[in-house]
């Protein structure tokens, strides 16, 4: 738990304060929950919405195995173990609800309870995935939004903070700064406070999926609607389903919310911890670890990227202050729209080119001390190549080896060729991830160290949101893999002792009940 808050303006303005957050079972929720558990011990409350699942039933219960046991709280289970658990019992309150559902699914009185109860919210829950079926991707990103000014609403226009990603910024290319972002390859009105009038868009894109639904069923509907999801954000101006909706997401919450309290806080590749709770701290595999992996495994030698592109990474800890920090402004200052980027491209840019670099050279050095990472020293080179050259390499190549491939599987070896399939590995990293490998823009986050530096010296070393902290060769070499061999890819538990867990399993039961 920290002490040092001398002059602190976020815990003067947080304290007694009682906050709602969704997707705390994500890796950006568990991240600002812990520093709130840690940072922030007057704040007054702590109220989780969580989804039941077949595993967990209520809210409480899934709190108790699967977030208040991951290792992200390590640090306070082994220095303030207590403290640790009093937090839980006394100020984390466990709402069983679905984000997606009418009022999250509660019961009208519930629903108007809790927003009696509360001051803010803090909206992290999303579904990140990038070729999600569109009336799926729509319901989580976009509609569920309307819950949230729903209750902000009943509560009597308390702050909002959504947690959104540069990426809603599309295809525009160039200078990216913290304003609102306009479609690059659609025409849609606009309101003359900004935000742009979506209503039309939504309908068309519901007649569309209404359409899909008629004609196909099953593993083909559910293909045709990813389809579906992709073809109209290329058409709009995104290059994928998950940045779409999000954009589409904002335009809700700016038009429904005028004159409340709103920040978009728009965070760039979030990564492993830069220093809180613990260096290189990551819970399953990001954007940028999925080309590691591939690397690191051998799959993959070539991909499609420009190496003096920068890419846009920034530390989930630096993520999690932001949000902290603008939610107290939205205390000290309440019934303004912000937005802000919490990035590194333009005021500490890694490059592709470094990133793999430093990837290839801490592979040869030591590779040894990455179990999990390695199997052995990679022994192709990581080459980045114009995807145009990409593409007709990939498919010149491709028709020899399926050919090559199809004849092994009939002379009897099942798996056909491996270069084979390390190929349509390659393609579908392609597919995914080649627009964040070859960028065109750069990300600037002058709003928000401007924030930072209002809040006051106190804030800024409590909650630090600059990138300029980031070393990248000692970040990517010594903490990120490291994080990703120690935490994502061994599966490490909560080291949690019997007692521990009985008792928040049965004070998170007694708070969802």
């Amino acid at each position: 738990m920290d002490t040092s808050n001398e002059g602190s303006q976020t815990l003067l303005h947080l304290k007694g304060k009682h906050v709602l957050i969704t997707g705390t079972t994500g890796f950006v929720g568990k991240v600002m929950l812990e520093k709130i558990m840690r940072s922030v011990p007057d704040i007054g409350g702590v109220y989780l919405l969580i989804r039941g699942t077949k595993k967990y039933a209520n809210a409480g219960s899934r709190f108790a195995n699967e977030i208040a046991t991951s290792s992200v709280f390590e640090f306070l289970k082994l220095n303030a173990p207590d403290y640790f658990n009093d937090f839980c019992h006394d100020k984390i309150h466990c709402i069983s609800g679905e984000i997606t559902e009418y009022q999250f699914g509660l019961p009208r009185i519930e629903f108007r309870d809790l927003a009696a109860k509360i001051d803010a919210v803090v909206n992290c829950a999303a579904s990140v995935n990038f070729r999600e079926e569109l009336d799926r991707a729509l319901k989580i990103n976009t509609y569920s939004l309307r819950n949230i000014v729903e209750l902000s609403d009943l509560a009597g226009n308390i702050p909002v903070i959504q947690v959104s990603t540069c990426y809603v910024n599309g295809f525009n290319k160039g200078h990216i700064h913290e304003s609102l972002s306009k479609p690059a390859r659609v025409d849609i009105p606009r309101h003359r406070e900004g935000y742009f009038e979506v209503g039309n868009l939504i309908e068309e894109l519901e007649l569309k999926i209404n359409q899909t639904q008629e004609k196909y069923e099953g593993k083909e509907l559910k293909r045709q609607l990813v389809d579906l999801g992709i073809r109209e954000a290329h058409a709009c101006g995104w290059n994928d389903t998950y940045t779409f909706t999000k954009w589409l997401g904002e335009q809700l919450l700016l038009k429904s919310l005028r004159g409340y309290s709103l920040t978009l806080l728009r965070p760039s590749i979030v990564e492993s911890t830069l220093r809180e709770p613990s260096p290189g701290w990551i819970e399953g595999v990001k954007v940028a670890d999925a080309i590691l992996l591939a690397y690191a495994k051998e799959k993959v030698t070539f991909f499609p990227g420009k190496r003096s592109g920068v890419i846009d990474v920034i530390p989930a800890d630096l993520v999690s202050n932001s949000i902290l920090l603008s939610l107290a402004e939205q205390f000290k200052s309440p019934g303004k729209h912000h937005i802000y980027q919490c990035c590194s491209g333009s005021a500490n840019p890694l490059t592709l080119g470094n990133f793999i670099d430093q990837l290839m050279a801490e592979a040869k050095e030591n590779h040894g001390s990455y179990d999990k990472l390695f199997s052995r020293q990679p022994r192709k080179p990581f080459i980045a190549v114009n995807k145009r050259v990409f593409n007709a390499i990939a498919f010149c190549l491709g028709a020899v080896l399926s050919v090559v491939s199809q004849t092994l599987i009939r002379l009897g070896f099942k798996r056909g060729l491996k270069a084979h399939r390390n190929l349509e590995a390659a393609m579908t990293l392609s597919t995914l991830f080649s627009f964040y490998t070859e960028p065109e823009y750069v990300f600037h986050n002058d709003k928000l160290m401007d924030l930072a530096k209002r809040m006051g010296k106190a804030d800024q070393d409590l909650f630090p949101v600059d990138s300029k902290a980031i070393e990248w060769e000692n970040y990517l070499r010594k903490i990120h893999m490291a994080g990703l061999n120690c935490y994502a890819l061994k599966g490490r538990k909560q080291a949690l002792n019997k007692a521990s867990k009985t008792s928040l399993v049965s004070s998170s039961e007694k708070q969802a009940a």
